[in-house]
């Protein structure tokens, strides 16, 4: 399962201006994303890439804040990258994520 996501409110579609709250809403909507998927949130992601404009010490530290929030019995591989544009304008965060269903993926060969 692959998920890409950003920090826009899920209901409204508006990007929050803030970045710490921008990152917090992406890792909500991730969850929100694989759930809906019908995987179990966080507990299944082993693989992040997060894309940051910019990628500065609060980004980094927000980041930290929610992967110990949302995982906290285990530790995905993380790339972080800053690039100069994200698919709209208010975007400062796209956290893209790989996780495992294996229940999903025995359900699917059935």
């Amino acid at each position: 399962m692959l998920q890409h996501t950003g920090g826009w409110d899920s209901n409204t579609g508006i990007f929050y201006k803030e970045i710490d709250a921008q990152i917090d809403q992406a890792f909500s909507n991730v969850d929100l994303a694989i759930r809906d998927a019908g995987g179990k949130g966080w507990e299944q992601v082993f693989r992040v890439n997060s894309y940051h404009i910019p990628l500065n010490q609060q980004a980094m530290e927000a980041m930290v804040r929610n992967f110990k929030k949302w995982m906290p019995n285990h530790k995905p591989l993380w790339t972080c990258v800053q690039v100069s544009r994200l698919g709209e304008d208010d975007m400062r965060v796209e956290i893209e994520v790989q996780a495992h269903d294996p229940e999903g993926v025995a359900k699917a060969a059935v």
